[in-house]
C-alpha cells in the first residue's frame, strides 16, 4: 500500500493539536492530523469556558504567561466573535482572605501588561447598592469588577480543525497512530480506523505529539518518548446548575483554601460553577467529579450566596485531566500552567515536536511558537498569519452581532430569536449553510427537540467530523442540558441507522491525494 506524505503530522485533536494544524497548514505545509476519539474530546471540551489572563497567577509570578494571555483575549475575540464574549467578573471582598491593597494592585497590572484595548478596565464595586450585591449573603458590601471573556471551547478546537481542513490539511478523528518509526529521515506512519479497523500508512517529515493528558503515554506506545518535563495530571471538575441570578456578570469567589471558583452565567438559564483542582491518578478512567468535590463547590457558593447550593441542584456535571508541567509545587493550585515545546531531533533524524502543558487562552501563541521551533526543517515556510486570521463564521465585526442575527431572522422568516441567537452564536456567518434552501422549519427535516434539526445534525456529520449523540449534544452544541432523555434516544436511534457519507477527511478513501 502506498504511503501518503504530509509535511508536519499531528497526534491529539485538542486545542493545540487543531491550533498548530491551523497554522502550519496556512503557512503552506501538508499536514496531517489524528486523534484516537471526537475532536476536544478530552481537556479541551472540560475547561471553565473562559479566555482569560489567569488573575491568581501572578500571585505564583507567571508574568510571561500572563501577559501572552491577557494579549491573546483580544486577538481570540476579533477571530470568532460568535464564540467568544466578553464577559465582567465580580471579585466579591472579604477582610479575611486577600487584603484589599493586594487586590487593588493585581487587577491595575491586570489591566496594564496584556495591551488590552477594546475590554474594559477594572473598577471597585460598591455591593450595597450595585446589582451583582443583590444576591450575595449580607455582611459583603465591596468588591471589584474586571474583564475576561468566555468561550465555547469545544466548537474553537473544532473551528481551528475546519480552517486547517479548508487549508488541505488532513484531519482524521477516532483514527489511532499504532505505529511511527524514523526510517531515512522520515516518520513512517501505520493509521487505524476506530470504526472498521482500516490500517494506512502515511508518511512525515516531522511529527508532533499533543496528546495532552496522554503524552507521555503516546511516547511510550509509540516509542518516541520525548525528553520534557514530568507531567502533573490534575483533575478539574465543574457543575452546572440553575441561574442564581438575573444580570450577566459572573463571579470570582475567593476561598480559605487560597483557590477561587467561578460562577457564570451558561446557556441562558444556567449557572457553570468551577473548578477544582485534585491530583488525578488514574487517566485510562474517563474523569468524573466525586462527592468531595461536589460538596466543595456548593460549599463555595453558599459561603457567598444566598441561595444555599446542594447536590439536589446540580443539573450536569464534567471533568477534565489537566496536563501541567511538574515544577514540584506541594500544592495542585500553584502549578504551573504555563507550557513546554520539546524537540528532539538525533542527527540524520526525523524531528519530534512534544506539548507539554498549555491552556485554552494561549493555543494560537503555542502554535505559533511550535512553528518557530520547526522553521529550520521548511525553508519555505510562510510567515505567522493567524493573529489577525477569522476562524470560520468569524469574519464578522465585533459589534455586528445584532444586525447578523436580524438578518438571519430575515432570511429565514421562520426562525424565532431564541433560534437565530443560538445558531449565529454557534456558526456566525456561516449559519445560513446549515440552514440551506429552507423556506420552512419542515423543510429541515425532522426536530429532535430545542430547535436540533435533521438539517444541522447533517451538517455537522459532513462538516464537523460528529459522529455520535455526545459530539453533537454535549461538544459542538450544549444541547443535551434541554433534551429530554427519550429525545437524546432518538437521536442516537437516528444516528446507528443514518448511512449518509461522514466529512471527507474521516475516511481513509478520501485522503488520497
Amino acid at each position: 500500500m502506498a504511503s501518503d506524505a504530509y509535511d508536519l503530522a499531528i497526534i491529539g485533536g485538542g486545542v493545540n493539536g487543531c491550533g498548530i494544524a491551523r497554522d502550519a497548514a496556512g503557512r503552506g505545509l501538508r499536514v496531517l492530523l489524528c486523534e484516537r476519539d471526537d475532536l476536544a474530546g478530552g481537556t479541551s471540551s472540560a475547561s471553565t469556558k473562559l479566555i482569560h489572563g489567569g488573575l491568581r497567577y501572578l500571585e505564583y509570578g507567571e508574568f510571561r504567561l500572563v501577559r501572552e494571555a491577557l494579549a491573546e483575549r483580544e486577538v481570540l475575540w476579533r477571530a470568532a466573535p460568535h464564540i467568544v464574549r466578553p464577559l465582567r467578573f465580580v471579585l466579591p471582598y472579604r477582610s479575611d482572605m486577600r487584603p484589599w491593597w493586594l487586590l487593588r494592585l493585581g487587577l491595575l497590572v491586570y489591566d496594564r501588561i496584556g495591551g488590552r484595548k477594546l475590554l474594559p478596565a477594572s473598577t471597585s464595586l460598591d455591593l450595597r447598592r450595585d446589582a451583582a450585591g443583590l444576591p450575595l449573603v449580607p455582611g459583603i458590601r465591596h468588591g471589584f469588577e474586571y474583564s475576561d471573556c468566555t468561550v465555547d471551547d469545544a466548537r474553537l478546537v473544532v473551528l481551528n480543525a475546519r480552517d486547517a481542513a479548508a487549508r488541505s490539511a488532513r484531519i482524521f478523528s477516532r483514527t489511532r497512530v499504532v505505529a511511527a518509526k524514523r526510517s531515512e529521515s522520515l516518520w513512517r506512519l501505520t493509521l487505524k480506523t476506530e470504526k472498521d479497523a482500516t490500517q494506512h500508512d502515511a508518511t512525515a517529515r516531522v511529527l508532533v505529539n499533543a496528546a495532552g493528558p496522554w503524552v507521555d503515554d503516546v511516547g511510550a506506545t509509540l516509542g518516541v518518548t520525548g525528553t520534557g518535563p514530568s507531567l502533573r495530571l490534575i483533575r478539574g471538575s465543574h457543575i452546572i446548575v440553575p441561574r442564581l441570578y438575573d444580570h450577566d456578570r459572573a463571579y470570582v469567589l475567593q476561598q480559605d483554601d487560597g483557590r477561587i471558583v467561578f460562577v457564570i452565567p451558561y446557556e441562558g438559564e444556567f449557572c457553570l460553577v468551577g473548578t477544582t483542582e485534585v491530583d488525578h491518578a488514574d487517566k485510562t478512567a474517563k474523569p468524573r467529579i466525586s462527592d468531595e468535590e461536589t460538596d466543595y463547590l456548593c460549599r463555595a457558593v453558599s459561603a457567598y450566596f444566598r441561595t444555599s447550593l446542594q447536590r439536589k441542584h446540580m443539573i450536569a456535571s464534567f471533568s477534565g485531566i489537566r496536563p501541567l508541567n511538574d515544577d514540584g509545587s506541594e500544592d495542585p493550585k500553584a502549578a504551573t500552567r504555563d507550557y513546554r515545546l520539546e524537540l528532539a531531533a538525533p542527527e540524520g533524524e526525523a524531528p519530534l515536536l512534544t506539548v507539554y502543558g498549555g491552556k485554552i487562552t494561549t493555543y494560537r501563541r503555542l502554535a505559533e511558537h511550535a512553528l518557530e521551533k520547526l522553521a529550520t526543517y521548511f525553508p519555505k515556510l510562510g510567515p505567522p498569519w493567524t493573529a489577525n486570521a477569522a476562524l470560520p463564521g468569524g469574519d464578522f465585526a465585533i459589534c455586528d452581532i445584532e444586525s447578523h442575527i436580524l438578518a438571519l431572522m430575515d432570511s429565514f422568516p421562520f426562525l424565532d430569536r431564541p433560534w437565530a441567537h443560538r445558531l449565529f452564536h454557534a456558526y456566525g456567518t456561516e449559519a445560513a449553510r446549515v440552514l440551506g434552501q429552507a423556506e420552512r422549519a419542515e423543510d429541515l427535516g425532522r426536530n429532535f427537540g430545542a430547535t436540533l434539526t435533521e438539517a444541522e445534525v447533517r451538517y455537522l456529520i459532513a462538516e464537523e467530523w460528529a459522529t455520535t449523540a455526545d459530539d453533537i449534544l454535549w461538544r459542538r452544541s450544549k444541547l443535551g442540558l434541554r433534551l429530554a432523555s427519550a429525545q437524546i434516544e432518538a437521536l442516537k436511534t437516528y444516528l446507528a441507522a443514518d448511512t449518509s457519507p461522514p466529512h471527507t477527511d474521516a475516511s481513509f478513501s478520501a485522503a488520497k491525494r
